[in-house]
């Protein structure tokens, strides 16, 4: 499978508990938060729901993108998410 940089946000509900990540495999890696096959942060506070992705043609953009989306606010995540997602539904299906 060609890999495919990505910058994700997982959410546990509508406003709930964020993670951000980047990934080369977007399905795969969301898949393994919705199964909770990964243990840690995703995990613990049950961040189940791909609810905003962005594609890069390469990794050190989307770590570079990763990096810029962690520093900034709660609020600015959310609007981030509002922009793409309003509804807040899960995009696993989308990307699927």
């Amino acid at each position: 499978m060609e890999k495919q940089p990505a910058v994700y946000i997982m959410a546990s509900k509508r406003n709930g508990t964020l993670y951000t990540g980047v990934t080369s495999n977007l399905v795969r890696r969301a898949y393994q938060h919705r199964e909770r096959m990964i243990d840690g942060f995703t995990n613990k506070y049950g961040c189940k729901l791909l609810v905003f992705f962005e594609i890069y043609d390469d990794m050190e953009n989307a770590i570079l993108r990763e990096k810029q989306i962690k520093a900034g606010s709660r609020k600015k995540k959310l609007n981030l998410i509002e922009e793409m997602n309003p509804e807040w539904k899960d995009l696993y299906d989308d990307i699927t």
